[in-house]
């Protein structure tokens, strides 16, 4: 029996994780996952240790207040991956919690793959030295990575996203507003304040605040709002409650997929959701908001000029960013009503991303798992 040690952070994580170890089965039947894993994971088989919400902590300030607690589950996760040595170990994504735990691994002569490159080419480019004394091989995700490890000498593939395999190059939207019960006449606008309670927290009010200046603009508008846990749907309650106005705001429980490929246009917190967004070949408005110390510390590493990763992937501002002091509702409705009404600029954003999707997809989970499996030969 083959044993994969395997730790992923977060939904995003879950999700690549899930794809992976089907892959790794299909290849070969003889082996056990253990580690830090989602539901999804958890479906295909995946034994998890502790529950992967305690590593879903976003922010400089957030991670300080739960410092002690992930410090303590990683120190037993390490004694355990020590007591029961893996033959090879995956961490996925969680760059901060999981290249501690691959350095300590590797020392021990235990095989250690990074699945999702960092973004070293966005802040914090030094982490590089860090990854290569914790690494036997990085997975990257993004055509512009490996240039960068191959420049330090780190065994690299470049796998394609999963997303790019999963979704279709053409979006299916009248099926999707058929699933939401949406007429093909509405003007829908789907809004993702983020996955974690602390972004729901605050993004909130900002997203509801803006729907009201849409709603003023364009009275038959319907806003969808995709929400994945009992916690995060009661904060964009009490939002819209302190609203007091009658707004066409859709709550979900999950089915953000189905809110972002009915929509005419996604407003968005920065993260995974943007590149599905794109994907989707939606037009967007990004948007962030975090606390006041943690965007100072983020600001002064930044790299790139943008945060969103269809600007980054496109290489150009192709869709607006309003971060911070910006991501004001004013300015989030009038990027949206202001994309929503050049029809020259959609045209822009469907082929830049039509390209990107097409240089994204790399059947990934089969590229991944046939570079984790070489290094069991």
């Amino acid at each position: 029996m083959v044993r994969i040690g395997i730790v992923a952070g977060e939904a995003s994580g879950d999700l690549l994780g899930s794809h992976l170890i089907q892959a790794l089965k299909q290849k070969r039947a003889d082996i056990e996952f253990v580690g830090i894993a989602g539901p999804k994971m958890m479906r295909e088989g995946a034994m998890s240790l502790f529950p992967i919400e305690r590593l879903s902590v976003r922010g400089y300030v957030e991670v300080i207040r739960h410092l002690w607690g992930l410090l303590k589950l990683r120190r037993q996760l390490l004694n355990h991956f020590l007591s029961n040595p893996p033959d090879i170990f995956i961490g996925i994504d969680a760059p901060d919690f999981n290249f501690w735990l691959e350095k300590k691994l590797k020392n021990k002569g235990i095989k250690t793959i990074h699945y999702v490159s960092p973004s070293i080419w966005a802040w914090r480019k030094n982490r590089i030295k860090k990854i290569k004394k914790a690494v036997t091989q990085v997975l990257a995700l993004f055509p512009f990575e490996p240039v960068l490890y191959q420049a330090e000498n780190i065994p690299v593939s470049y796998v394609g996203h999963p997303l790019a395999d999963i979704l279709p190059m053409e979006p299916d939207v009248a099926g999707a507003r058929q699933i939401l019960k949406l007429e093909d006449s509405d003007l829908v606008i789907a809004m993702l304040p983020g996955s974690r309670q602390s972004e729901v927290e605050a993004h909130a009010d900002l997203f509801v605040k803006t729907a009201k200046y849409i709603y003023a603009d364009h009275p038959k508008a319907i806003f969808l709002v995709p929400l994945i846990t009992r916690e995060t749907r009661q904060i964009f309650e009490l939002a819209i409650f302190n609203e007091s106005e009658s707004l066409p705001i859709q709550l979900l429980f999950g089915h953000a997929h189905d809110a972002m490929e009915a929509a005419d246009v996604v407003i968005v917190a920065s993260g995974t959701a943007t590149l599905e967004a794109a994907l989707l070949k939606k037009p967007m408005v990004i948007t962030y908001r975090m606390s006041k110390l943690s965007w100072q510390l983020l600001k002064r590493m930044r790299l790139q000029p943008y945060v969103g990763l269809p600007n980054i992937l496109a290489g150009k501002l192709i869709v607006p960013e309003l971060l911070q002091d910006d991501a004001t509702p004013e300015k989030l409705a009038a990027a949206a009503l202001m994309l929503i009404a050049d029809k020259s600029k959609l045209e822009e954003i469907k082929t830049t991303f039509t390209a990107i999707h097409h240089s994204l997809r790399q059947n990934t989970a089969e590229k991944a798992a046939t570079a984790i499996l070489a290094h069991l030969a």
